[in-house]
């Protein structure tokens, strides 16, 4: 990409257009503990995406930030997709079956 004005933007640069950008607030995932019962807002740092080659090795997983315990939920296609969107670390599993 140029740094130059496009066609039809007078004086327009790509560094003048993200300087009147603003902070974007952290992503937060809401998320309950099956263990404890707790209800809380992770950030996407928190979380972890793996993706395997079936729905029973697509999971994410978290540790409580209440009572401590790893939390490993299935991952549906749509979580998948909000989950990566929103910046968590993913890990792609490969089957070792060829």
């Amino acid at each position: 990409m140029s740094e130059s004005a496009s066609p039809g933007v007078v004086g327009m640069t790509v560094a003048s257009a993200f300087a009147e950008m603003r902070s974007v607030a952290p992503v937060v995932f809401r998320a309950g503990c099956p263990d404890c019962r707790g209800r809380f807002e992770l950030a996407a740092s928190a979380l972890r995406l793996a993706i395997g080659a079936s729905s029973r090795t697509t999971f994410y997983s978290f540790t409580c930030p209440e009572c401590g315990a790893a939390v490993r939920k299935p991952a549906g296609e749509r979580i998948v997709e909000l989950l990566a969107g929103g910046g968590v670390r993913t890990l792609r599993l490969h089957s070792t079956v060829h």
